[in-house]
């Protein structure tokens, strides 16, 4: 959703964010978590996954979860924007009202190992979701996202709705596309949540533009050469 409500910062009472729940002092993990988070929006901004305060960023520090705040420009945001809820979705650190797209981030928080998410509405991959209900496999780096990446139907920003969508495009897979709305993928880390939103982006431009060459149909993988390449990733990089 765009979370664009003009420059104003919208603030409330953590009292108002549930009965019984207390501000929780800031740790320096903490900090550090809301720096990364911060740097991370800015990243989506900076390499044209976001247009102005669209998209959102969170990232889950034990039982909190930090999240960008509704309508607030990110190269606004400072240390003390610090904004955080529990799992069950009440306030807990700061005043400003949380992304309005935070339904999605618990969700995935509350029945996958995700530790950091991000949510953008990168404009091929926007338009890919309005095309296809799964991203045709037009390239091996699919296996990193763990498997065809698919499209949750449409339903509005912002709502249980969408999040159950989101869920079941996600099974199996840490990121999907959301129909005519953008992504959402997540990762052990905010860099790993990024990089994979980047990659499905990347992807989403080589189908729409191998699609577009007149007289010229791309060709795709075959589920057995994913699985392959599933395998081979699995031994990629530096050993740990």
């Amino acid at each position: 959703m765009a979370e664009q409500r003009g420059n104003q910062r919208e603030k409330r009472d953590v009292p108002d964010a549930g009965e019984g729940v207390r501000a929780r002092p800031r740790s320096a993990e903490v900090e550090a978590a809301w720096a990364d988070l911060v740097d991370t929006a800015r990243r989506t901004v900076a390499d044209g996954l976001v247009v102005g305060t669209s998209g959102n960023v969170s990232v889950r520090v034990g039982d909190t979860v930090l999240v960008t705040p509704s309508g607030v420009p990110y190269d606004r945001l400072t240390p003390d924007d610090v904004t955080g809820v529990d799992l069950a979705g009440r306030q807990v650190l700061g005043t400003l009202v949380p992304t309005s797209e935070l339904p999605m981030h618990l969700a995935v928080y509350r029945t996958t190992d995700a530790r950091a998410i991000v949510h953008t509405h990168a404009v091929h991959a926007t338009a890919v979701s309005t095309l296809v209900p799964e991203l045709p496999l037009i390239h091996y780096m699919a296996a990193a996202l763990g498997g065809p990446v698919r499209v949750a139907p449409y339903a509005t920003y912002g709502t249980e709705e969408l999040a159950a969508h989101m869920l079941r495009a996600l099974t199996d897979r840490t990121a999907c596309l959301l129909q005519n709305h953008g992504t959402i993928a997540y990762g052990a880390t905010l860099a790993q949540a990024y990089d994979r939103t980047a990659q499905l982006e990347w992807m989403c431009r080589l189908w729409l533009t191998a699609s577009a060459v007149p007289g010229h149909t791309p060709t795709l993988l075959t589920p057995a050469q994913l699985t392959d390449v599933t395998e081979r990733l699995r031994t990629y990089g530096q050993p740990r």
